[in-house]
């Protein structure tokens, strides 16, 4: 972080600077910022600035030379403009267009190209280059991608998949039916599982301060313990309470795992918070364990019901829109903060470190290892589907329903 806020500083700098100073002026001045940045100077400097690593060691050894020689006059002669040896982009007009290719083969229009499988790193790209006739090294492919604009960037997950028309209009029935339920006093969960984590001395994404030179160790390959197994916590946030629950399940995502879920919710913390509840309401993704078309999520939700004896309304959101489910960042995103950079070495830390998190904003979670056996392929007949005392919504039945007792 450091490094990232040093290297941005200078390329400020440079950029201001620049203009105003003649070549020696620039060389020795990235030479001395070289110097203050001390170990991997050179590097960040011609990284900031896109100078090469030989001019600025150029620089270094005419300051070196000044500090040497105080009273040696500094020579009035400079190189004069344009002089010098000439980029690669100018000497080699066919350079660019070959570069783009390789980066971009099927927009730039060479779909066979050797790099459109791999990695394109710049030595990828000089080997490749050197092969069609343009000898660069590896460091010059580097500076001159940089000076086109491009930058090393990481995948970034913005594209949800095809909007569903009636998406924004499902957003506001859920809006109104919460604010309803709100109003009512009545209990609002959201509910959904978390990424499935590997239990063991695994490495675990993020940092935590520890005493320098003694970093957690843990194993190099992530292959599952077969006695330890894994984590699947699924969980159940009050939005109007701002409580949590974590049932750590050890063996599937089924939709029987979430109905139990929300029972143990309803007995160690909901029936507690909502004493006079008549309904319950459940805001869910459309996939998954409790996806909208999943015929054992509405037979599990009929037996849960049934023992809680009041109705259950259910509000899916649309495809593709998990992220807007409103445990996600107000339970799962402090819950992966608590335990970043720690390995995940038992159940029974998974439970611990769910159970101590906490915000400024009063969000207290509660945590519970479930052991039990929850198969998966079991198939719900229609005659079955057909017991549930299911009712769908006026607006999107299959997303928008509730399920009554069987007593009711």
């Amino acid at each position: 972080m450091r490094n990232t806020a040093t290297i941005e500083r200078m390329s400020a700098i440079y950029q201001a600077l620049s203009p105003l100073m003649d070549e020696r002026m620039c060389r020795q001045w990235a030479a001395a910022e070289a110097k203050a940045h001390g170990w991997g100077g050179i590097r960040a400097v011609s990284s900031a600035t896109g100078l090469s690593p030989t001019t600025i060691r150029r620089g270094l050894a005419e300051l070196d030379s000044r500090e040497a020689n105080p009273d040696e006059p500094i020579p009035a002669r400079l190189r004069r403009p344009g002089g010098g040896r000439k980029r690669r982009t100018e000497t080699d007009p066919d350079l660019l267009p070959a570069l783009e290719r390789l980066l971009d083969p099927v927009t730039r229009g060479d779909p066979e190209s050797p790099l459109r499988w791999v990695c394109k790193s710049t030595t990828r790209l000089a080997k490749e280059l050197k092969r069609e006739g343009h000898p660069l090294s590896p460091s010059t492919v580097g500076r001159v991608l940089k000076a086109e604009g491009y930058s090393l960037q990481s995948n970034r997950k913005t594209k949800e998949g095809a909007s569903h028309p009636d998406r924004n209009a499902q957003f506001a029935h859920i809006n109104e039916t919460v604010k309803e339920f709100q109003w009512r006093g009545q209990p609002i969960i959201s509910v959904d599982t978390k990424k499935k984590e590997l239990v063991g001395e695994y490495a675990n994404e993020g940092r935590e301060w520890r005493a320098k030179g003694d970093p957690e160790e843990v194993l190099v390959h992530d292959f599952m313990d077969k006695n330890l197994g894994k984590a699947i916590p699924y969980g159940v946030y009050d939005l109007t309470a701002n409580q949590g629950w974590v049932s750590v399940g050890i063996d599937h995502d089924t939709a029987r795992f979430a109905a139990e879920a929300i029972r143990r919710w309803w007995t160690k913390m909901g029936s507690k918070r909502h004493p006079d509840a008549e309904e319950l309401l459940i805001t869910a993704d459309g996939g998954g364990s409790n996806g909208s078309r999943h015929r054992l999520w509405k037979v599990a939700l009929q037996e849960l019901a049934d023992h809680l004896g009041m109705p259950i309304r259910v509000c899916h959101f649309p495809p593709g829109t998990s992220k807007w489910n409103k445990i996600e960042h107000r339970m799962f995103c402090h819950i992966t903060q608590n335990w970043r950079g720690r390995p995940l070495v038992s159940h029974e830390v998974i439970i611990n470190l769910i159970a101590s998190t906490s915000t400024e904003q009063g969000l207290s979670i509660q945590a519970e290892l479930d052991s039990g056996s929850y198969p998966t392929g079991i198939k719900v007949s229609a005659a079955e589907l057909a017991e549930v005392t299911i009712e769908p919504g006026d607006f999107h039945g299959d997303w928008n329903y509730r399920i009554f007792p069987s007593s009711s």
